[in-house]
């Protein structure tokens, strides 16, 4: 890109774009950390999703997601076998250890202008702050941003889920604004928050997670020296 512009008219008309051409779509491949690997959702992952998120026998981590709570295997199974097979959301499982312990998606897809969503994220007690709750989310962006080349990566939550808003901002994303009245799931309001990472921000944050990733980041009992924040 270059500096803003002006046409002849002496109206400003914006950045120049050097490549407008559509982005790829996600692949249906894994990404491969150190510490977990997130691959594309299969009815294989269903019974170890399962039984990790009935973990949380308060049913918290459903509480602002538009499907679930589930009590019955058999209906999860079914969830899964259909959600498996959408283009958007793109479904994925977040791996460690050999088993499914969380799921998230890219979704709202649009090659035409290189913008792209990470959501539908649930993340089991087992995987909530660890070392993989933070890598998986930097293979999905560096996936985004390294491999197709998107431009804007965006993060919507309701506006009321505190964690989220947290997470969005320890993990780099500009808050932008809320949308009021934007849409309504469980019978009741939502207010969506909305937040974006851009590709020109990318680099910063690729080496701050890289840094925080890194192993002399943790001490012998697992423990960070630095913050993500401060990395």
């Amino acid at each position: 890109m270059t500096g803003q512009r002006s046409n002849a008219l002496g109206q400003p008309i914006g950045l120049e774009l050097a490549d407008c051409t559509p982005r790829p779509v996600p692949p249906r491949t894994p990404m491969t950390g150190r510490s977990c690997t997130v691959e594309p959702l299969a009815d294989t992952h269903a019974d170890a999703l399962y039984d990790a998120f009935r973990d949380d026998t308060e049913d918290r981590i459903w509480t602002y997601l538009p499907n679930g709570p589930y009590h019955d295997r058999a209906a999860f199974r079914d969830w899964v076998s259909e959600a498996r097979t959408r283009n958007d959301p793109l479904m994925h499982a977040i791996v460690v250890d050999g088993q499914a312990v969380g799921h998230a998606s890219y979704l709202r897809i649009t090659p035409a202008s290189a913008t792209i969503e990470i959501g539908f994220i649930n993340l089991s007690p087992r995987l909530q702050r660890t070392v993989a709750a933070t890598e998986f989310q930097y293979l999905m962006m560096a996936r985004a941003f390294d491999e197709l080349g998107y431009r804007r990566y965006e993060w919507k939550c309701d506006a009321l889920n505190a964690p989220s808003r947290r997470a969005a901002a320890r993990l780099g994303f500009t808050y932008e604004g809320t949308f009021r009245q934007a849409t309504h799931y469980k019978g009741r309001n939502r207010d969506t928050a909305w937040y974006s990472i851009l590709d020109t921000e990318w680099p910063k944050l690729k080496t701050r997670f890289e840094n925080w990733l890194s192993p002399d980041n943790f001490d012998a009992r697992g423990t960070q020296i630095r913050s993500l924040q401060s990395a």
